[in-house]
């Protein structure tokens, strides 16, 4: 007689979990694959508090699907929970809010839309960046808070001198040795004037100090990152666009899929595209797209002016834009977008390993 083995098949539950963040609370929602609401209740801003009231509703061997908006403390959640075992995606708050269409706004329909975004697979994600990631990304977001005050700093410092009238020689350039000695010496200001340049001056030190220490913590902290370290082998590349790519973009192979050409969406990720404007017989553009990360750009278009300093490819593509009566500001943007499709290709993890 033959012996015969039975086997059970266990099949998990799966349950869909919005997750409506707020700074105390955070509103959970859980639908069945069927989109029947399982619960809709706030729970305390903490993990543990999130999965007991999920496993108490589901029981603990439940596969969770969860979606939660991108917002300043989500990713931090997301990964606590990714740890124990969820699957948790970010959902893009402007898109998401654009599908909404009710003039109504609570938590309660909030959760529920983003559990029944994830239950149809309609979710419009976004890359969850790892912690490295994120660390870096909070140290150029200082960097570039400390530069902009270095900036309006010395605008004001310039204002005070228009105000009174004064211009330094023609043979000094603006912030060299030369100038601030003249400002100095021989600017003449009111003395309520020259207290407050005095004391912008000082402080415009202070920030100059400060943003070397940032400047080594980055290069201390990327030394042994190889995307940065391929970057900055290219001509022109220093270290502060260096980083800003690193943290901003992160990394290249997540714009790989089988449907785009994720070149281009790359360079649309940038802000790079130019914007399409085009209806019947009419085609044109409208300069670049108003979207993507604003600092990312302007690093981008600045690294551009360099590319077409030091690079002939650059150069010659500059040159060739500008034969064809293209304005300085589209060659410069052409530049930087071509650039930044050629740098998708050279930042695979194969290439970065060759």
């Amino acid at each position: 007689m033959s012996s015969v083995t039975l086997q059970t098949v266990v099949t998990l539950q799966t349950v869909f979990v919005g997750l409506d963040y707020h700074a105390a609370s955070v509103q959970v929602c859980m639908l069945s694959s069927d989109g029947r609401v399982l619960m809709n209740r706030s729970c305390a801003n903490d993990w543990r508090a999130i999965m007991a009231a999920v496993r108490q509703r589901c029981g603990q061997e439940a596969d969770v699907q969860a979606a939660i908006e991108a917002c300043c403390g989500a990713a931090d959640l997301a990964d606590q929970l990714i740890a124990r075992g969820w699957s948790v995606n970010l959902a893009h708050a402007g898109y998401v809010a654009r599908m909404k269409q009710s003039p109504d706004k609570t938590d309660f329909s909030d959760a529920r839309m983003l559990a029944d975004l994830q239950r149809v697979g309609y979710l419009p994600r976004v890359w969850l960046a790892p912690e490295e990631v994120r660390e870096l990304r909070r140290l150029v977001h200082y960097r570039q808070s400390l530069a902009k005050e270095r900036k309006n700093l010395k605008l004001q410092i310039g204002a005070s001198l228009r105000e009174a009238r004064q211009k330094a020689p023609p043979t000094v350039n603006p912030w060299t040795k030369a100038w601030l000695a003249w400002l100095d010496a021989s600017a003449a200001l009111s003395p309520n004037a020259r207290h407050i340049t005095t004391c912008r001056l000082r402080r415009l030190a202070a920030l100059q100090a400060e943003l070397r220490q940032v400047d080594q913590r980055l290069e201390r902290q990327t030394r042994e990152d190889p995307l940065v370290q391929k970057l900055l082998t290219i001509p022109g590349i220093g270290l502060v666009t260096a980083v800003t790519i690193r943290a901003e973009i992160g990394r290249f192979d997540r714009f790989r899929t089988l449907i785009i050409n994720t070149a281009k969406q790359l360079g649309r990720f940038c802000g790079l595209s130019p914007r399409n404007v085009s209806s019947g017989q009419k085609q044109a553009d409208a300069g670049l797209i108003k979207a993507g990360n604003n600092e990312l750009r302007r690093v981008l278009v600045e690294a551009a002016h360099r590319l077409i300093r030091c690079e002939q490819r650059w150069t010659a593509l500059a040159a060739q834009l500008s034969r064809r009566g293209k304005p300085t500001g589209v060659v410069i943007a052409a530049v930087a977008n071509r650039w930044v499709r050629w740098l998708f290709h050279q930042m695979q993890p194969a290439c970065l390993a060759a």
